[in-house]
């Protein structure tokens, strides 16, 4: 068992031996209550069932489900034998504390429709308790207090199962949108290279049977081009990787360097600005930088395709990473709808998830900017 684990285990028995005094607390004053107003022994049965229902609310973490089953069952039966012995209403205090615990773990962890069922017993169990109540307006106001403890428990296991819902939501969406980055990188890269290869393996059969002497330059193509498809098939690889084991596909600099090259070869001047020596950003940096790249570069060649020049400039100061990518393409209505692709919308929504920020528009004069901003980690600014 790691650290993280005995700090969470360690949580959890505090917690519970917190929740055992509570219950300890409500049983005590429970009981001396009833013993004032009605004398006697009454008070052993209330102690007693609200012991029983404190117990399965320690207990829960052993099986939710049939925890908040048996708590529930429990106050049931004790609302109905109140009612026919004339004994205090039921749920006294303690119970009652018990059951807000049981229905708001249920609602928090169980599956939905157990997790309803529970709600409903719950809500059962206070519209139940009006059976064993008094006309006084004491107890009344014991029954207003089960009910508004139903609603808390319900709203703080509901509270975080939606927000556990929302993260999710989110968590697909990545997964969804990082697949078809491994798509698009297979079309664009790996079966660009495969291509060759067989184009050139076609290419190579011609000349074994025309010029055999020339045979050897056509396998070493070959060869140039199988080493190619293998670096870039390890790149798409290396995009399933978890951070942790091993390099990032967008490793540094050296990856916006080949980014650039590619986009010079569709015939546009790009004028690259790194920052010196080798950067130790996180691989999430890393990662940000070179997307912003390779986003604002798409959208160069997609909308603005008069551009004849394109600055890119990558600057860390301090505890800050700046990036620019600037072209010089005129004004143009293409130019003006540029701000609303779903491409622009990723890029901010990753910066904003590490604390940074995006901005993009028309340059005075001519061209188009984009400019983005963030926070490198365990970087303080000078």
């Amino acid at each position: 068992m790691n650290a993280r684990e005995w700090l969470a285990r360690g949580a959890r028995i505090v917690a519970d031996a917190g929740l055992a005094a509570v219950f300890a607390a409500a049983l005590a004053f429970q009981a001396v209550q009833i013993a004032r107003s009605w004398g006697g022994g009454y008070w052993r049965f209330d102690c007693a069932a609200g012991a029983a229902v404190c117990l399965i609310a320690l207990l829960r973490r052993r099986g939710r489900a049939r925890a908040a089953a048996a708590g529930l069952a429990v106050a049931a039966a004790a609302i109905l034998i109140a009612r026919s012995a004339h004994l205090p209403a039921e749920p006294g205090l303690a119970m009652a504390v018990a059951l807000w615990v049981l229905v708001g773990s249920a609602v928090r962890t169980l599956p939905a429709r157990q997790a309803c069922a529970v709600a409903a017993g719950g809500l059962a169990v206070v519209a139940g308790s009006l059976l064993s109540a008094s006309a006084s307006s004491g107890v009344r106001g014991v029954v207003v207090l089960n009910g508004a403890g139903w609603l808390a428990a319900v709203a703080a296991g509901l509270g975080p199962r939606l927000l556990d819902a929302r993260r999710r939501a989110v968590a697909d969406r990545v997964r969804r949108d990082e697949r078809l980055e491994l798509a698009r990188e297979l079309h664009d890269v790996v079966a660009h290279h495969i291509t060759g290869i067989v184009i050139q393996a076609q290419a190579a059969q011609l000349v074994a049977r025309k010029r055999p002497e020339r045979l050897e330059g056509s396998l070493a193509g070959i060869e140039a081009a199988g080493s190619e498809a293998l670096a870039a098939m390890r790149r798409v690889v290396g995009l399933l990787r978890d951070t942790g084991d091993g390099a990032p596909a967008t490793s540094g600099p050296e990856r916006l360097s080949e980014l650039v090259r590619r986009f010079e070869g569709h015939g546009r001047a790009v004028h690259l600005r790194l920052p010196e020596g080798e950067p130790a950003w996180p691989a999430e940096v890393t990662s940000t930088v070179y997307r912003v790249v390779q986003e604002s570069l798409t959208n160069i060649a997609r909308h603005a395709r008069r551009a004849r020049s394109v600055t890119v400039s990558v600057v860390q100061d301090g505890g800050a990473v700046t990036v620019e990518v600037a072209d010089d393409a005129p004004q143009g209505p293409a130019r003006h709808h540029r701000g609303g692709g779903y491409g622009l919308v990723g890029m901010r929504e990753r910066l904003e998830a590490l604390g940074g920020t995006l901005r993009a528009g028309p340059r005075p004069g001519a061209g188009w900017s984009v400019l983005a901003t963030l926070p490198v980690p365990g970087k303080e600014r000078r």
